[in-house]
């Protein structure tokens, strides 16, 4: 199978890891949990989790951890931490729906970047861009959310959807020497005690409960959909999504990241009987073949800076 191949499915896995979170998650913030606490426990198990196999990847020295710590603080600081907190100070303030359409803009603004930056966008590329926008408002349907906009509520979506650029872009660039497993497992940890001391600080309200969660008609302690989130959803999600990123390149890491969104409902209609509608079909057909037109659009870089990357891998 072509490397860009083993890179799709990699990121494909990895979104229909994170999807899992949503369904998980949800019993947990019903039963008391805030969104912020949620998120720092969550990746601070999935991080830890992660320690001992990055530490054998390591070989024991934390040198190449401590050479590229800019590296792993802004992937602590953009990728976990700042994605995750404004997309719930967002949700405070508009319908979920709303927010979640802006964030995943993200994807757009790669390609808008490229573009600033010189890189020649091709019309394929502009139109799977257009399909994927279009999957995204019709899976979402932020029109039948209701709510008021919310010019704060819109800005710190904004701000989430270049974090989560950040993301893919951070994912993206090599790290000679650095084991994707340490990356992973050291940004995790930083985006915990990031998103701890915003929920200290009073700007997320940060409250857990240990009162037993409901789900599929099961009632379970609160620690197993929790721990099925750090590992599943956290520590394999991140790790994967990581590789995937590194084979496929940013931009169409970021536009793959989009199937999330299918999986999420694919999974809801699953386990919870949330059927999707008509639109919502339709929608997850768009995101896929706008994935495809980007592919089919070409790689990103030059190829002199793909064969720089290559000999990294």
């Amino acid at each position: 199978m072509a490397r860009p191949a083993v890179g799709l499915a990699i990121m494909l896995a990895a979104q229909l890891s994170f999807s899992t979170s949503s369904i998980l998650l949800k019993p947990l913030l019903d039963a008391g949990w805030s969104p912020a606490a949620a998120v720092a426990v969550r990746v601070a198990a999935g991080g830890a989790l992660l320690v001992v196999p990055a530490l054998v990847a390591l070989r024991g020295s934390l040198r190449p951890l401590l050479s590229e710590w800019r590296l792993v603080l802004g992937y602590g600081l953009i990728a976990v931490a700042g994605t995750q907190v404004l997309y719930f100070a967002a949700v405070q303030r508009l319908p979920v729906a709303v927010a979640l359409l802006i964030q995943y803009s993200a994807p757009v603004l790669i390609v808008v970047l490229g573009w600033v930056r010189g890189v020649r966008v091709r019309a394929v590329v502009v139109a799977g861009a257009a399909a994927s926008v279009i999957g995204v408002v019709l899976v979402v349907d932020p029109f039948g959310s209701g709510g008021a906009m919310d010019a704060v509520g819109v800005a710190l979506a904004l701000a989430a959807a270049v974090c989560l650029a950040g993301y893919y872009l951070i994912s993206a660039r090599p790290a000679p020497g650095l084991p994707p497993l340490a990356l992973v497992s050291g940004g995790l940890l930083v985006g915990a005690v990031a998103t701890a001391v915003v929920g200290v600080t009073g700007l997320l309200p940060l409250t857990v409960s240990s009162a037993p969660v409901v789900l599929g008609g099961a009632t379970l302690p609160w620690w197993l959909p929790m721990l099925i989130v750090a590992v599943v959803a956290t520590a394999v999600a991140y790790s994967l999504s990581l590789a995937g990123s590194r084979r496929l390149g940013s931009r169409l890491a970021s536009f793959a990241g989009l199937t999330e969104v299918v999986f999420a409902a694919a999974l809801a209609w699953l386990l919870l009987g949330e059927v999707p509608g008509p639109l919502q079909l339709v929608g997850g057909a768009c995101i896929l073949a706008g994935v495809v037109l980007v592919r089919w659009g070409g790689p990103e870089v030059e190829p002199a800076r793909a064969a720089e990357l290559e000999t990294v891998r």
